[in-house]
């Protein structure tokens, strides 16, 4: 970082180069997109009591269990578009969620993915996202968390010229079994846990289903006909347009409702 009179100029991170592709990438998908509310205030109760257990839970655990669970049963919404007639659709589902760790002095957003989440509990994934956020970052190029990459090409891929990188992506995500195998099918980035934001943020992805977990927050809503102070959890979810449609795709984030209000699981 160089310091001059007025501003300041500064290093730009290797792994933002990443986000820029993905940027670029994305314009390539047709997503539909749902705002939603979901009222998680008796979810949060139960989860505080197995806190006081001592269980292995969070909040952002629990809630990859329900929206893997939703997308078992609706196996459709995270399927993947391959040629011009078919969709592979895959029986496994591997979430990519972002952890936010210290890069070259700044925070920076890497991506970890947890396998086969439709067969783990909650506190298998819970140990997994700790896992991720205790995982050593090196300087040789090695940004993406979980499985180890060859930290040679993730390091030769950052040199490579954009055009060359944005070709690397778009053979990515019109093979089902490459986009699986480098960042799953559904993405789930909880931007609420950096601070309280009281709306929704839109996520630019390129998977075929993908979730922002935004604020909770509390405010009046109805309860057995009578209005008392709720806990609401903004979320935005995205699908594949090319792949899905909207009343399919609204079946799906219907059973995901249902799952998160009544506390599946817990």
């Amino acid at each position: 970082m160089k310091q001059l009179d007025g501003y300041r100029t500064e290093t730009f991170p290797e792994s933002r180069l990443a986000t820029i592709d993905i940027g670029a990438a994305s314009k390539m998908k047709h997503h539909i997109k749902a705002l939603i509310e979901l009222d998680v205030t008796e979810a949060r109760k139960m989860i505080r009591e197995k806190k006081k257990e001592k269980s292995n839970i969070s909040f952002n655990a629990w809630l990859i269990k329900c929206i893997s669970k939703a997308v078992e049963e609706f196996q459709d919404i995270h399927g993947i578009r391959k040629g011009k007639r078919k969709i592979v659709i895959f029986k496994d589902i591997d979430i990519s969620i972002m952890v936010e760790r210290e890069v070259e002095g700044k925070k920076v957003p890497l991506p970890y993915v947890i396998r086969k989440t439709n067969e783990k509990s909650i506190s298998e994934i819970y140990d997994e996202i700790k896992h991720g956020q205790g995982q050593s970052i090196n300087d040789e190029g090695n940004y993406v968390l979980g499985e180890k990459k060859n930290e040679y090409l993730m390091k030769a891929y950052y040199w490579l010229p954009g055009f060359v990188r944005r070709i690397i992506w778009k053979t990515i995500i019109e093979n089902p079994f490459l986009t699986k195998e480098n960042m799953g099918t559904v993405l789930i980035t909880s931007v609420g846990m950096m601070g309280k934001i009281n709306g929704w943020v839109i996520p630019v992805s390129v998977h075929p289903l993908s979730f922002a977990v935004g604020s909770i927050i509390k405010k009046p809503g109805v309860n057995d006909d009578k209005i008392e102070i709720r806990e609401y959890l903004y979320m935005t979810v995205s699908v594949d347009h090319d792949v899905i449609d909207g009343a399919p795709a609204v079946r799906a984030l219907a059973k995901l409702t249902k799952l998160i209000e009544t506390g599946f699981g817990l």
